[in-house]
């Protein structure tokens, strides 16, 4: 592949709640349209996702041929159950995310059984709704933090090249106890953290970033755990350090759960 080939830009979702495969806000059609434009400029040849609802204790690659929709979350409407996102999987590309892991002294283990959690089949079913692109999903390790899931991307940023999307989903703000609060208003701490964190990752402040729970207002409520938040630095690993995000959406639902997408956007070397 040449220099002028397409980069494929690494990506961040929040994935809010599983009523976001049905409730699809401003965020949902936004997401669609960001994907349109992109599969019409560089085609896809596949997704690599982290998403927090697999941690494992060690590093790990979905090898499944076909996965299975998993609809690993309760107490919801019936029909986000009959929900399907039958995208095949990819044993080559599976393979090799594995190689490129080895190579960075990041050794992971093939589970050839994996579903997919709705983490990665959410936003897919928004960004990618024909279900056509093979998808693999990396684990996210237990105990790892910014730094280590930083590391993480970085080792896979050579497939954009190749026409892979990497993608982390997550959530800017996942306050769960908050979701039932009935106020429907962006609550002021929600506005504060993300606008904070945007700012770092245009500017630049990596070191800021890694220490967000320290420095950012409000980290602490905004993640009371910080699984949601990491697969941000899966994106931004994979995106490399000249990258500036291309925000996609910033909308607020239930109050409490920021929305926020962009892309990382860079230049070949």
């Amino acid at each position: 592949m040449t220099t002028s080939s397409p980069l494929i830009p690494s990506l961040f979702v929040s994935h809010g709640a599983p009523l976001f495969a049905v409730d699809a806000g401003e965020t949902g059609p936004a997401l669609k349209a960001w994907a349109h434009k992109l599969a019409a400029n560089a085609p896809l040849r596949g997704v690599v996702v982290l998403s927090p609802h697999w941690m494992a204790r060690e590093l790990a690659v979905m090898t499944t041929p076909s996965p299975e929709t998993w609809h690993d979350f309760g107490g919801f409407p019936p029909a986000l159950y009959q929900l399907q996102y039958p995208a095949p999987g990819d044993a080559a590309l599976s393979h090799e995310v594995i190689g490129l892991l080895e190579a960075a002294s990041l050794p992971a283990r093939a589970d050839a059984a994996r579903p997919l959690d709705h983490g990665a089949w959410v936003p897919l079913m928004h960004l990618l709704p024909e279900a056509n692109v093979p998808v693999v999903q990396v684990a996210l390790p237990l105990r790892w933090g910014p730094k280590e899931v930083y590391q993480l991307g970085a080792a896979l940023a050579s497939l954009r090249a190749s026409g892979v999307l990497i993608l982390g989903s997550g959530s800017m703000t996942h306050n769960l106890a908050e979701f039932f609060g009935g106020e429907r208003a962006p609550a002021p701490y929600v506005i504060e953290f993300s606008r904070w964190i945007e700012a770092a990752i245009t500017e630049g402040r990596l070191d800021d970033l890694f220490n967000y729970r320290v420095l950012a207002p409000h980290a602490a409520r905004a993640h009371p755990t910080e699984d949601h938040f990491l697969p941000l630095f899966f994106a931004l690993g994979a995106a490399g350090a000249d990258a500036k995000p291309d925000y996609i959406s910033r909308e607020v639902m239930y109050s409490m759960l920021a929305m926020d997408a962009f892309a990382m956007k860079s230049t070949p070397a």
